[in-house]
């Protein structure tokens, strides 16, 4: 009985967990915001955190301007921070691009021959990290691998990490040949040993940036279109955020529920982000305007509509660029509040 009421625990806790499931468990007190800042100064590609003011997701303390982790492997340098929560609470990790554009403007060369691994870090309470660790996701035939993400998979027990890769055929090991991203995945029990990659949303075109939110069962993913200048075609819909649905996380089929999100409000949109209010039935969408001003937030009342309204007046952390919001519990929130 004792093992029984464990375990029923543990389920109850993961289903109350982002990164896991669908319920919003009382206690959250705020939200960490993990994002890098861009290529413009020598530090901006490593890791910044900031805080909410309390459970307002639009309202941001002002951060200390230092990183909160720095990468010393690798190209030492990282982009797309994603934290994420483990079914049971009791640790954290975060993972990120491997890559250092400071400097340089060969954003060619790193799709053809760029990093084909993972930035990990582990923490128990959000405030003592690891040592970065270099993982290899990608195979040779890879050129890079961005904005990697996880979600925990329940019907697997095991968490799926994806990322953009473009991919080259066996005989082309210079990767001289065309190619695009796509999404590829793999699972992990413990980000350190992954299985086999896998292709996961290949439209037939360049597509960068997905990630996952679940609710009522359904996951709901979303990814930036990439077609564009430099992304292999054009398309209205191009360089703007699409959303779709699935019963089934690593489905290689998803339902459309709406393309073109974020083109009436700015110009050019990629890294999204999305999280549930933690004190109301309501999402939120930031949107990385990466031409203009950073993210910008969206908001609905309804996940499954693709009905995305823009937030005006949102005060977010300085300019942060692709991240993740994670919500937090007091105890959380206020060791980082302390310690950041």
């Amino acid at each position: 009985m004792r093992a029984f009421r464990t375990m029923a625990m543990v389920v109850l806790l993961a289903l109350a967990l982002p990164g896991t499931a669908d319920a919003r468990p009382p206690g959250y007190a705020g939200y960490l915001f993990a994002y890098f800042t861009g290529e413009g100064t020598p530090d901006g590609e490593q890791v910044y955190f900031a805080l909410s003011q309390g459970n307002d997701p639009l309202r941001w303390q002002e951060p200390s301007g230092r990183p909160a982790l720095r990468s010393t492997v690798g190209t030492q340098g990282v982009r797309d921070p994603f934290v994420i929560r483990s079914p049971r609470g009791d640790r954290f990790y975060l993972i990120a691009t491997d890559l250092r554009m400071y400097g340089r403007d060969d954003w060619e060369q790193s799709w053809r021959h760029g990093s084909r691994s993972i930035v990990v870090w582990e923490s128990a309470d959000l405030v003592r990290w690891s040592a970065p660790r270099l993982v290899q996701v990608a195979p040779e035939t890879a050129g890079n691998v961005w904005a990697p993400e996880a979600f925990f998979d329940p019907a697997r027990g095991e968490y799926v990490v994806f990322w953009a890769s473009t991919i080259y055929p066996a005989t082309d090991p210079d990767h001289t040949t065309t190619s695009y991203n796509r999404i590829m995945y793999a699972t992990t029990k413990d980000f350190r040993t992954f299985s086999a990659p896998k292709p996961w949303f290949d439209p037939g075109h360049s597509v960068i940036d997905s990630t996952v939110i679940r609710h009522d069962g359904t996951y709901y993913r979303f990814s930036q279109d990439d077609r564009g200048p430099g992304g292999g075609g054009s398309t209205p819909c191009g360089r703007y955020i699409t959303e779709e649905k699935s019963r089934v996380l690593t489905s290689g089929s998803y339902d459309l529920v709406k393309e073109c999100i974020g083109k009436d409000a700015i110009v050019g949109g990629e890294g999204p982000l999305v999280f549930r209010s933690n004190t109301e039935k309501r999402w939120y969408l930031f949107i990385d305007e990466y031409g203009g001003a950073g993210y910008r937030p969206f908001e609905t009342t309804d996940l499954a509509s693709g009905d995305w309204r823009p937030v005006p007046n949102a005060q977010l952390p300085g300019k942060p660029r692709h991240g993740t919001v994670l919500p937090v519990t007091r105890a959380e929130y206020q060791r980082l509040a302390a310690k950041y």
